[in-house]
């Protein structure tokens, strides 16, 4: 072998830069960071979590009527029974406070659902064909028009802009109404008979919510037009239900809760027919009297309940709201019976809701960490079709 072969050659490393794997560089755009760090919470934002606007608005209503009873007696004389009395030690700024933080409650919910609808806009469409999470999308409107409602005693109830935002949340519920009674009628996989579930009265409730809301700013012939409207399907719906047809079996347990339905409806349709008539008249009594005994046929039978409470979830503010219209209901009863019963009555609800609404808050802060998770049961039960 020559001396030539005997060197070793020289080895030159030649990098081809199109082969090469580049680390993915971090997105320095903070909107995009943000969004993606959004996205999971969007994603399990459901309607549901409306329940507890619904809640605080019902509460901040039920306080401001409280109030305004007490400051009622005051300035005319009378002498109510002695039971209220309590009433009296109850400062104004309550009322006012509550609806502030029902108020900031109720915009990051509407803030929230909002995005989701803008970035996940499918999974609206999703909650939209189904005939437990429609029902929902009558929650934040419902509680809009139960804020517009509470508004602090120093808020002209007829200005222009009470108007315009009567308008604003009553016209998503009509347009809801048209789809989901029209469907009733006319489609036959959305049968009442085939959909009908506790969480179908939340359509109803609205009507009977905006029907209050125009009889308190005069608006008579509006509130008369969306009361029929919800009672007339309500009628149609409660029967249904009352059967116990083939939907009224397609609702979880964990969502039995909503059940207090039944008697958040009679009760609100108390009220509003109240401010209707301008008197807690006979129809208003009959009302009242059906939401007690659908109360205390829910009250009686606590095992009907019992798979729900098991571990904590949303669906547990269903029982707020309910229980805080049915004392809204026993509130107006007292102010015209006026007698030692009827004002027994209005503190057992009362304090029976109160009670309901400060439980529900605490479990809530000591259970933050299961809010919004990824194996929320609900989101599980809504994908599901044949739910």
């Amino acid at each position: 072998m020559s001396g030539s072969e005997l060197q070793h050659p020289s080895i030159q490393l030649v990098i081809d830069s199109s082969t090469t794997t580049k680390a993915p560089r971090a997105n320095c755009n903070p909107s995009f960071s943000s969004r993606k760090s959004l996205s999971p919470i969007l994603a399990r934002l459901h309607a549901g979590y409306f329940r507890i606007s619904l809640a605080f608005g019902s509460q901040a209503l039920l306080w401001k009527i409280l109030l305004q009873t007490k400051n009622h007696n005051h300035s005319t004389g009378d002498k109510p029974s002695p039971l209220l009395d309590v009433f009296h030690i109850l400062p104004s700024s309550l009322s006012f406070l509550l609806w502030c933080i029902s108020l900031l409650i109720l915009i990051l919910l509407s803030l929230f659902y909002g995005l989701r609808c803008f970035f996940h806009f499918h999974l609206v469409k999703a909650e939209l064909s189904h005939h437990v999470d429609v029902n929902y999308l009558y929650a934040p409107w419902t509680s809009w028009l139960l804020l517009l409602q509470s508004t602090p005693i120093a808020i002209a109830p007829k200005t222009i802009p009470h108007l315009i935002l009567w308008w604003a949340f009553s016209i998503p519920i009509i347009a809801l109404d048209v789809k989901i009674y029209g469907q009733w009628f006319t489609t036959e996989k959305k049968f009442l008979s085939m959909v009908a579930n506790p969480t179908s009265q939340l359509s109803v409730l609205g009507n009977l919510v905006g029907a209050r809301a125009a009889a308190q700013m005069g608006w008579k012939e509006s509130a008369v037009c969306m009361f029929s409207l919800g009672m007339a399907h309500y009628l149609v719906l409660f029967v249904t239900l009352y059967q116990r047809l083939s939907g009224g079996d397609r609702l979880p347990a964990m969502l039995r809760p909503v059940f207090f339905l039944f008697l958040a409806v009679p009760s609100m349709a108390s009220t509003a027919w109240k401010s209707i008539s301008g008197s807690y008249n006979t129809e208003s009594k009959m009302l009242f009297f059906l939401s007690l005994f659908l109360f205390a046929s829910l009250a009686s039978r606590p095992t009907l309940f019992k798979k729900s409470m098991r571990r904590y979830n949303i669906a547990w503010w269903a029982y707020s709201s309910p229980l805080t219209m049915l004392a809204l209901a026993s509130a107006e009863y007292a102010q015209e019976v006026k007698s030692h019963a009827a004002a027994a009555l209005m503190l057992t609800t009362s304090g029976l809701s109160l009670l309901v609404f400060i439980g529900l808050l605490l479990f809530t802060v000591l259970n933050v960490a299961k809010l919004l998770r990824r194996n929320d049961p609900i989101l599980s039960f809504s994908q599901d079709p044949m739910a």
